[in-house]
């Protein structure tokens, strides 16, 4: 079975890791402000503060600015579903808007109806890799006074014209999850040039803490371990790399595909540098779970992200939430992921395409 993803661990990380666990400091310490450090400096921001998760880091970010009970976050509906529960871990509503159908990215020309008194921030997500249309919804951030969290959580490592995801909004927030463009195991980070903010997720990550024993405010444990840490100091010097792999694996399956009408490759913005998270495709005429069956008999592995918006997931049901995202809607059901991690060959990225073409001509 050829993998949709495919983590890459290799002997630097495992001996990095051996370092750490001989030498007996293994929670948060000197190997995550290293990690911290090196994080920013890839980013350009001042700050990076190293969390639990990328669910965590979106916590924290929404608790920093202040988010809370009755306000509300615009975001997408069309992402995992961390996106949307972030904004309810602190009391507030996600305000779901539609996306725009060629990128799947929050649609920036509907975020300005959705502002209210209440809206506390613009959650824009850039999904599979690709950035959002981040001057647009700087531009309506900046005149209504509202910060931006990016969800970059996909996105290690793309750009937006000629800045870094994760430097563009007032926080980002990275996921290093194992399936991710690179992975601390578990572990996330969040990114910001203000001083206040970065400060304020330090003390909420660990317990409220200003100094040892001494809580200010309510905290959690978001801490990241340096067993971690070590693991992503070595992803993020192999990050380009594993990107650079990814574009050109895009690249080959998006140049094979022009010539199977019913599937459609992936739009890339010009505005953007694409880094691949996931190689998503839309498969026409209701025929996504068949191509999907297909490929899996075939040895292909695939994904869904995401067949069920998360308005219309049970939890967000029994808040009565009763949106209607109709692109949103149509991209749910037709999305399918296809293997695009480093590690694939040419002769894998060929059965792929071969199958795909068997595909199209069993059910199109």
């Amino acid at each position: 079975m050829i993998p949709v993803a495919k983590p890459l661990i290799g002997e630097e990380e495992i001996e990095e890791v051996e370092k750490v666990l001989r030498s007996g400091f293994i929670a948060q310490g000197p190997r995550v402000a290293e990690f911290e450090e090196a994080f920013a400096s890839y980013i350009g921001t001042k700050h990076a503060v190293a969390t639990s998760s990328g669910t965590t880091a979106l916590h924290l970010s929404l608790l920093a600015l202040g988010v809370g009970n009755g306000d509300e976050v615009i975001t997408t509906p069309f992402s995992f579903a961390a996106t949307g529960n972030c904004a309810l871990y602190v009391g507030a509503r996600p305000v779901f808007v539609d996306i725009d159908p060629q990128t799947f990215n929050l649609d920036p020309n509907q975020i300005e109806e959705a502002i209210t008194k209440k809206t506390k921030a613009i959650l824009p997500v850039h999904l599979y890799g690709q950035p959002a249309k981040m001057d647009l919804i700087k531009e309506i951030s900046q005149e209504h006074g509202i910060p931006v969290v990016e969800d970059a959580a996909q996105a290690h490592g793309a750009m937006f014209q000629d800045e870094m995801i994760g430097s563009i909004g007032d926080m980002a927030c990275f996921s290093f999850y194992p399936t991710k463009n690179m992975t601390t195991s578990e572990g996330g980070m969040i990114t910001t040039n203000n001083t206040e903010l970065a400060d304020m997720a330090r003390i909420l990550r660990a317990h409220g803490e200003k100094e040892r024993y001494h809580h200010s405010v309510l905290g959690y444990n978001f801490r990241m371990t340096d067993i971690a840490a070590a693991i992503g100091l070595v992803q993020l010097k192999k990050l380009d790399g594993f990107n650079q792999k990814r574009i050109e694996n895009a690249e080959y399956l998006t140049e094979h595909l022009k010539r199977i009408s019913d599937i459609e490759a992936p739009f890339v913005s010009p505005q953007v540098k694409h880094v691949f998270h996931q190689y998503t495709v839309r498969v026409k005429d209701g025929k996504r779970n068949d191509v999907m069956n297909f490929l899996n008999q075939e040895g292909i592995g695939t994904g869904i992200h995401y067949p069920v918006p998360i308005y219309k997931q049970e939890l967000y049901q029994n808040l009565g939430y009763n949106d209607n995202c109709p692109l949103t809607e149509k991209a749910a059901s037709e999305v399918l992921s296809l293997p695009v991690h480093p590690s694939l060959s040419v002769e894998e990225l060929e059965k792929i395409v071969i199958s795909l073409e068997a595909a199209s001509d069993k059910f199109f």
